[in-house]
């Protein structure tokens, strides 16, 4: 079974679940709520870039293959 890891990359939950468990850590080893909220959105921020770029990218690809006369127009 091969993984997709493009779609586990851009999944809100696997996000989630990371920022959760690493404020949970960071509570547990005596850091503060501060800390542990802002390194949360700090991976949440991450995650909305690689969800942006992984997209983009997905699309620049099924653009590039369906471009059959070979040119690349950029606007």
């Amino acid at each position: 079974m091969k993984i997709d890891w493009k779609r586990k990359l851009t999944s809100r939950k696997l996000w989630v679940a990371i920022a959760g468990m690493v404020a949970g850590l960071i509570i547990a080893f005596g850091g503060n709520e501060n800390t542990a909220e802002t390194v949360s959105g700090c991976i949440m921020s991450t995650a909305a870039v690689v969800g942006y770029i992984v997209g983009e990218g997905l699309t620049d690809a099924a653009n590039k293959s369906n471009d059959k006369d070979g040119d690349d127009d950029v606007l």
